[in-house]
């Protein structure tokens, strides 16, 4: 994610902070609809969208159809204050993401290779040849990396994980982008992926958590 998105990113999340503890909102209560916020906070609706996004993800806040969006009861403002803090920290932030997302992965893997079944196993063999044909299509594989790592925490069918993981990737969505458009990445990537699932096929957890450690520092997250 460029410097500018992380801007705009952590800024709507910091003036969502400020407008609950302003509101004087609670558990419970609703928020402001995505028009009223775009307004009050000066950006685009897709921008809050995709910060709302997050944090219900996080379990944070929930959306209720034909309602609107509401403040859950299991943390309120002071667990988005503590997010807000999180991501305020810049770059340093960066390597925590980059480290979160390495510990939460690698133990979603662990469990995985105990509890994966086999249709996420075709899944991820068809997320791998998806890949290769957007590839050799000229397109980056963006969204069957994320799609492909996504399958093997959902394989450990522990949702808290599941949330977490999802919340941190969302938010490093364009460095994916960025580290598949290096030269020779995308190939590199794609052989990557085939000896994870390899492994989660063998049920080898040594060898999967060695193939996902390497391919994640390969990636440059």
């Amino acid at each position: 994610m460029s410097s500018q998105q992380d801007k705009v990113y952590i800024e709507i999340i910091r003036e969502l902070n400020h407008i609950i503890q302003e509101d004087q909102l609670i558990a419970g209560d609703k928020l402001p609809s995505e028009r009223e916020l775009s307004e009050r906070l000066n950006v685009g609706r897709s921008s809050v969208r995709e910060a709302l996004r997050s944090l219900e993800l996080l379990d944070l806040i929930e959306t209720r159809r034909g309602e609107g969006t509401f403040i859950k009861s299991i943390g309120g403002h002071r667990l988005v204050e503590v997010l807000a803090s999180f991501f305020l920290r810049e770059k340093k932030a960066r390597s925590d993401l980059a480290e979160t997302r390495k510990i939460v992965e690698v133990e979603g893997l662990r469990l995985a290779c105990e509890r994966i079944d086999d249709s996420q196993l075709e899944i991820l063999e068809k997320l791998i040849v998806q890949s290769k044909n957007s590839w050799q299509n000229g397109k980056f594989p963006v969204e069957e990396d994320y799609l492909f790592h996504k399958t093997i925490v959902e394989a450990c069918h522990n949702r808290l994980l599941l949330n977490i993981w999802i919340s941190l990737v969302e938010y490093s969505k364009v460095a994916l982008r960025e580290s598949l458009s290096r030269e020779g990445r995308p190939e590199q990537s794609i052989m990557e992926h085939e000896k994870i699932l390899t492994a989660l096929k063998n049920r080898d957890v040594d060898q999967g958590i060695l193939a996902l450690k390497n391919h994640l520092e390969n990636s440059r997250f």
